[in-house]
């Protein structure tokens, strides 16, 4: 402000027309520049749907930029819930005007929760247990060790969507069962703490036939973002000696979305739980792996959400060991289990013949180490990444504001492929 108050002044103190006029053209000449780098950002940088505006290509009859639904999520928070309502009212009437007698179709969140977790899942994560998938290479990040834990993790960036998380975690002096249902209690999660982000969780549905279970959770986030809500279906599957356990966010229309905290949809979390040998060389399986194959849409850019992750990583499972241990001396002591927990008994038992009847597929998935990543810029690039997470969790203006400030750090710094 006070740079704009001295350059109006210079305006006025002018003798002359002609020298007010080119102060004038020196005061607007960087602001014109800045508009017009604004523009050019903002066309680099544009998000997807802009791009269908002025694609040639016809393939798609009804583009996402067409309909009503996608307009209103770009709208802010506050005016979504009106918009919303009124669409609702005016598809009714326009349904009971149809003169056939067929059924209403229902929305894809209604059909999409009948779904829940079944035969698929288990295959997509029997896959990625054995490097299967036909995914990218993963790229090794870190390596780890405590007396009782050993702990390894690796990253993949897919072509779309966030970053992919593999780790390897073996618990000295644990078996299996009881490893699954410590990951399974919630009830513990919240009272032990081991869990410091969980801050709420309620069971919805629940099977007492396949142990399918549907919850409620909201995760705690730094004070610069708006906690997370996630609705998680989960099942176990024993195939062998290991435990198979898929988590994923699937659809609740029941559960109304708000605007704190703020709906992840895209969650995915699965384990598979085995018995192996201990490093300690005794030839005996007294120790426990949990193999970890993580990824969601926390609604923060990709970038920055690596660089959260990676800094957090370790220090979170660290926090798994004592947590591990309690829970040990809990059972030992006779405490009796949650509901979590007894429902984390009820497995679907898969024979060998679901092995050997799953279709080939050559394709694997690779483990490289780790790139060097030059020190070099590495303090200025978290200034400006660290600036973006402030500004952009400030706002609430709806998608479009934050994709340009996020859109202009990400390219700022130069790392689109690295972290």
């Amino acid at each position: 402000m006070g740079y704009v108050l001295s350059a109006v002044a210079r305006v006025l103190e002018q003798p002359t027309a002609w020298g007010a006029a080119c102060e004038m053209a020196l005061l607007a000449g960087p602001l014109w520049a800045a508009a017009l780098l604004g523009l050019l950002l903002g066309w680099a940088w544009r998000p997807r749907w802009a791009a269908e505006l002025v694609a040639t290509a016809d393939s798609h009859p009804a583009p996402p930029f067409a309909t009503l639904e996608f307009w209103t999520s770009q709208l802010p928070a506050r005016l979504r819930a009106p918009v919303g309502q009124y669409a609702g009212a005016g598809a009714g009437a326009a349904q009971q005007q149809e003169q056939e007698g067929a059924s209403l179709p229902r929305s894809s969140e209604t059909a999409n929760e009948e779904l829940a977790v079944g035969k698929d899942d288990l295959v997509n994560l029997w896959r990625l247990v054995e490097g299967r998938d036909g995914g990218p290479a993963w790229i090794k990040m870190m390596e780890k060790a405590l007396p009782t834990l050993t702990y390894q993790a690796w990253r993949r960036d897919p072509q779309t969507g966030p970053s992919q998380y593999q780790s390897s975690t073996i618990f000295e002096n644990a078996n299996p069962e009881e490893v699954r249902d410590f990951f399974g209690d919630d009830e513990f999660r919240m009272s032990n703490k081991w869990d410091d982000m969980l801050i709420y969780h309620k069971t919805l549905e629940e099977c007492q036939t396949t142990g399918t279970m549907k919850v409620h959770w909201v995760r705690k986030f730094p004070f610069f973002c708006s906690d997370r809500e996630y609705i998680i279906a989960r099942r176990i599957w024993k195939l062998g000696g290991a435990y198979y356990c898929v988590t994923k966010g699937v659809p609740c229309s029941s559960i109304p979305r708000r605007n704190r905290p703020r709906r992840v949809d895209l969650y995915y979390s699965s384990w598979c739980i085995r018995a192996v040998e201990s490093r300690r060389g005794n030839g005996g399986l007294t120790a426990c792996e949990v193999l970890l194959f993580h990824h969601e849409d926390m609604g923060i850019p990709y970038e920055i959400a690596k660089i959260g992750i990676r800094q957090g990583m370790w220090g979170c499972v660290k926090r798994i060991e004592p947590g591990l241990r309690a829970y040990q001396k809990a059972r030992a002591a006779g405490e009796p289990l949650s509901q979590s927990a007894l429902m984390a008994h009820i497995n679907t038992k898969v024979g060998d013949n679901f092995v050997r009847g799953l279709e080939s597929n050559n394709d694997q998935s690779d483990i490289v180490e780790a790139e060097e990543k030059p020190a070099k810029n590495l303090v200025a690039r978290f200034l400006v990444l660290g600036g973006a997470v402030a500004l952009a969790c400030t706002l609430d203006q709806g998608l479009l504001t934050k994709a340009l400030i996020f859109g202009v750090a990400r390219k700022f710094v130069g790392q689109r492929k690295t972290l």
